[in-house]
């Protein structure tokens, strides 16, 4: 487990420091603001279809090797943006890390679920979840700051440097199991209401996630910089705390139960960040919403591995990561669109209660998770049935 969080941190680290410095590195080399979006947006193309690749690659290869291929795909590609500026190389370089970002999360959160012992699997997925959203909270700012007093080379070496240096990591975890049974398929996992319920729900929580990271900049008034610091800051680091202790009340209590406040306190977040005008709302707010997705992290996820075979952990870790990045990508778009026909305070206060929507498939799966009703005994069935000789 020490091996696997290791290489977690090289992953992370590499992916969440180029996150912001590659798109200010193409529109610093000529591109504008479009050649910004066009990065971002071949990083998270690659990186969604990457996902939906990869439970075959893992099945057909193993998690040791399709992990890492991932790390080496994440690393040494930027070490071409120290050569090149040109926006074609910029473009290649996106593609490949999204495409190595999406084998580390896949092939990476399958073995995982593999080294924890299944009574205690929501503690272990919140401490894997701590290290890697402990890199965002440090890699992102971090990475802008290098390349402003540093310059972007060193920043590119570094994130190549980061993945790289974990591989011979990956030479310590064990190999696929042979399954007993013949794997499951990302379309067995969209068609299996045990796994697309949750993953739905968990989406809609992404859907915040993507609104907030892409607009709260833009709604805050101007001239308010800190309080959009601050506030960003305190919604990931409570989203951190709350996996944290999601992982842990789950294995007691099982996760299930958490799935519908989770997504509860994200749309009240949603709801409460409204009046952006005011420090309060928007503080209060993303305390919120970051307990709230923090929360339906680790239940959804768990809930997830526990539903599959061995032989389908791939498929989970793979519909699980499809359900963030596709939701985080919508939530843009969509508030995008809304936002430009209304107001801020409209749009945030719209996506809150449409959020509520998702009670319909967290229900459902609620119902899926409850054991069926026993048939209560006739007095006959009771005098026929052999009596325990052991007290």
């Amino acid at each position: 487990m020490v091996l696997r969080l290791v290489t977690i941190v090289g992953a992370s680290a590499s992916f969440f420091l180029l996150l912001s410095v590659v798109p200010l590195y193409a529109e610093e080399s000529g591109g504008g603001s479009g050649a910004a979006g066009l990065s971002t947006s071949a990083l998270m193309l690659a990186t969604v279809c990457g996902e939906l690749a990869a439970p075959r690659l893992t099945a057909r290869y193993g998690y040791r090797l399709v992990l890492a291929s991932g790390l080496v795909l994440l690393g040494a590609p930027s070490l071409l943006l120290t050569v090149s500026h040109s926006m074609g190389t910029v473009v290649a370089v996106c593609l490949a890390r999204g495409a190595g970002f999406a084998l580390t999360v896949v092939g990476g959160g399958a073995l995982t679920a593999v080294l924890i012992p299944p009574e205690r699997r929501g503690e272990g997925l919140a401490l894997v979840g701590v290290m890697s959203g402990a890199q965002s909270v440090v890699a992102l700012p971090l990475g802008v700051w290098l390349a402003q007093h540093t310059g972007f080379t060193a920043v590119f070496v570094i994130a190549a440097v980061l993945p790289l240096a974990t591989v011979p990591a990956v030479a310590g975890l064990p190999r696929r199991e042979p399954a007993a049974q013949k794997p499951l398929g990302m379309v067995d996992g969209f068609r299996t209401p045990a796994l697309a319920l949750p993953a739905a729900v968990f989406a809609t929580t992404a859907l915040g996630a993507g609104i907030i990271a892409t607009f709260l900049p833009l709604a805050v008034p101007a001239g308010r910089a800190g309080l959009v610091s601050a506030a960003l800051f305190l919604q990931a680091v409570t989203a951190i705390g709350a996996r944290w202790v999601a992982g842990r009340y789950g294995d007691r209590h099982g996760p299930a139960g958490l799935v519908v406040p989770g997504l509860l306190l994200c749309a009240g977040g949603m709801l409460a960040t409204a009046p952006t005008g005011s420090a309060a709302a928007v503080l209060v707010g993303m305390a919120l919403f970051g307990t709230g997705f923090g929360i339906a992290q680790n239940a959804t996820q768990t809930l997830m591995y526990a539903r599959v075979p061995p032989s389908g952990y791939g498929v989970a870790s793979a519909l699980w990561n499809f359900a963030y990045d596709a939701g985080m990508g919508l939530g843009a778009v969509f508030f995008g669109l809304l936002s430009a026909g209304t107001s801020y305070f409209t749009a945030f206060a719209a996506t809150g209660a449409l959020m509520t929507a998702a009670l319909v498939p967290a229900w459902y799966d609620h119902r899926l998770s409850q054991p069926p009703a026993a048939t209560p005994e006739t007095p006959s069935d009771a005098k026929d049935r052999p009596t325990d000789p052991c007290p």
